[in-house]
């Protein structure tokens, strides 16, 4: 690979011209595993206009309003949106998604209606039943009377066009395949040198399979992928106008070919890798990830005897800016020590600490790989700059653990660029890997250096079964959490965390995208143990449209900044989704059964009052 294309690609994955600035309270504050926090040190003098002042003058307390009380068992607030209509028809649907053997067969179910009763009939008893319940309309046109009526109730939109091709199992297991792997893989078979999480398997070449609330996109052509950029484009330009607090939500592999964040994935990995093989050498094993620092001394003679570069090469390194001025390097330094100073070619290659020979970091490409990546890195670009321009927010959807480090890494990219003056760039973080924590402290203790602001949605992860299966059978190390309760108590501590510093900061927001009340209940007691007040726009909720309303508008109605997953498109071409949503209610709704049992008492109380028939009011 040439010169000028690892430096772009490096320049991508690291960020090379930003500010280093003086490091944040946060690793001060970071918490181990098992131990109770003590309690956070007051903050620093904030610079004027950048942060929360928590007191008055001479350092008395300044009274916080405190947040409004949710109550999520009230079954007529919580559905006060709702027509009667609209209560049976999900109290009909969420019934049937209990039902074993028609949600396994859901798929077929829907194409045999759809044979037997015609297309209109069919389309006309989707929009009734599942269609109605978690699609909101067909085009923009269609579905603007709702997201008016949940913003009349304190709800707003996240738009989804939620069209997927309908490929089967062999279409997509080939196009996987095929966009995973090199030329210069095919060519000289080098893909067995590379690990074998970040190689595409045939086996898993469909990764729709055992994945249930996520779309999934598969590479076709760079025409496909400009199709797709023009897709989130319409839905950004469409949130920008449909209020002045929205959000928009975008996949990367539906941007370019996979094969690009494969490799780049496992070129970070095995960057992180080494650095933590290099702190075991020096006794700092074990530590934090944000308090692990490498002396530079014994670092540059770990890098000569190892032969990448002399002591006199690696010297330049740690000059300039304040890099290896306290004489030690952290992940966050090392991250950055690629650049145009850099010998490359020495640089991108690392030793294998098995074999001991250096290997590189990045295969070839070739002419047309280099213009994919490019295209790649230039689509992002145009979908942050105009989310930037309608002041929309912009949500990078995480994917499988062989791409998201790329994934992760790129977005970065984009929140140092277009993060300044707001948070305009979200990144999202899974909380059922081990290493949720670490990825969360490590990109937040950047965004204090470094002055932008840091915008996270935390989720559980949507990809467990299929990643553990993959884990298993390919043989690698399973990167998740065993079990749901470690991922719900990682979860409950990222969210912890990030609550405490928005506490401290007014550059740090987050989304909570979750259906679990018990969560949500947590993060609403921390807001308010904390002094966050909802009018402040730091936390932010979401929720799928069609699912647990009896969370969303109460929240809307107290004044918390609240969204719906808000899907559209024709009938036919949302099936895909439809599928995967009775599929995820399934599961969800044999654990609670409250949503139902609240519907089933709003609709009681409106027959015996006589309401049944009254419009929705706010």
């Amino acid at each position: 690979m040439a010169s000028g294309v690892r430096l772009l690609v490096v320049r991508a994955a690291y960020g090379l011209h930003s500010p280093r600035c003086l490091r944040s309270t946060a690793a001060a504050r970071q918490e181990q595993p098992g131990e109770t926090p003590p309690p956070p040190p007051p903050p620093p003098p904030p610079e004027r206009g950048s942060a929360r002042s928590e007191t008055g003058p001479r350092g008395t307390p300044r009274v916080q309003p405190l947040p409004p009380a949710v109550h999520f068992g009230d079954a007529r607030e919580a559905f006060r949106s709702k027509r009667s209509a609209e209560l049976v028809r999900a109290l009909v649907v969420l019934g049937l998604c209990t039902v074993e053997p028609l949600v396994a067969r859901s798929r077929q179910l829907m194409n045999l209606s759809r044979k037997l009763l015609g297309q209109q009939l069919f389309e006309k008893l989707m929009k009734m039943t599942f269609y109605g319940q978690f699609v909101a309309g067909e085009d923009q046109a269609a579905i603007k009377p709702l997201i008016q009526r949940n913003r009349a109730f304190g709800v707003g939109s996240v738009l989804d066009y939620s069209v997927e091709e309908d490929l089967t199992p062999e279409e997509a297991e080939r196009k996987e395949m095929e966009s995973c792997t090199s030329v210069s893989e095919k060519e000289m078979g080098g893909a067995a040198q590379r690990e074998k999480q970040y190689r595409a398997h045939r086996e898993f070449g469909d990764r729709r399979d055992k994945v249930i609330s996520a779309r999934t996109y598969f590479y076709a052509d760079e025409t496909k992928c400009d199709q797709h950029m023009d897709m989130f484009l319409r839905c950004i330009e469409a949130s920008g106008s449909s209020s002045e607090d929205s959000f928009s939500a975008i996949k990367l592999t539906a941007l370019g070919r996979p094969q690009f964040l494969l490799q780049f994935s496992e070129v970070l990995m095995k960057w992180r890798r080494f650095f933590h093989q290099m702190a075991a050498e020096q006794g700092k094993a074990g530590l934090a990830v944000v308090e692990t620092k490498l002396e530079v001394k014994k670092l540059q003679e770990t890098l000569a005897n190892l032969g990448i570069v002399t002591k006199a090469e690696s010297q330049h390194w740690f000059t300039g800016e304040d890099l290896g001025m306290s004489g030690t390097v952290d992940l966050l330094d090392w991250n950055s020590l690629i650049d145009s100073r850099t010998k490359l070619s020495k640089l991108l290659l690392i030793p294998n600490m098995k074999t001991g020979q250096l290997e590189p970091l990045l295969s070839r490409f070739t002419e047309e790989e280099d213009l994919q990546m490019k295209r790649m890195l230039q689509r992002m670009d145009i979908l942050a700059t105009r989310a930037l321009e309608l002041g929309v927010r912009l949500m990078v959807d995480a994917e499988q653990t062989y791409f998201q480090p790329a994934i992760s890494r790129l977005t970065l990219e984009m929140q140092r660029k277009f993060n300044m003056e707001k948070a305009v760039i979200f990144n999202t973080f899974q909380c059922y890997l081990k290493e949720a924590y670490d990825n969360v402290t490590m990109d937040m203790e950047l965004s204090h250096r470094e002055g932008w602001h840091f915008g996270a949605k935390l989720v559980r992860g949507a990809y467990m079964e299929q990643e553990q299966a993959r884990a298993a059978q390919v043989g690698y190390e399973d990167l998740l959490n065993p079990t749901y309760e470690e991922t719900s108590k990682m979860y409950k501590r990222c969210l912890d965390y990030v609550l405490k510093e928005i506490k401290y900061s007014r550059k740090v927001s987050m989304m909570v995208a979750s259906h679990n009340e018990d969560t949500v209940k947590f993060v609403l007691r921390r807001m308010a143990e904390l002094g966050i007040h909802p009018s402040e726009k730091k936390v932010y909720f979401g929720q799928l449209l069609g699912m647990c309303d009896q969370i969303t508008f109460p929240l809307g109605q107290a004044g918390y900044p609240v969204y719906k997953y808000v899907p559209y498109g024709p009938v036919n071409e949302v099936l895909p989704y439809l599928s995967r949503r009775a599929l995820e209610n399934r599961g969800f709704m044999k654990r609670a059964k409250r949503e139902r049992e609240l519907l089933w008492s709003e609709l009681k109380r409106r027959l015996i009052t006589g309401s049944l028939f009254c419009n929705p009011s706010h």
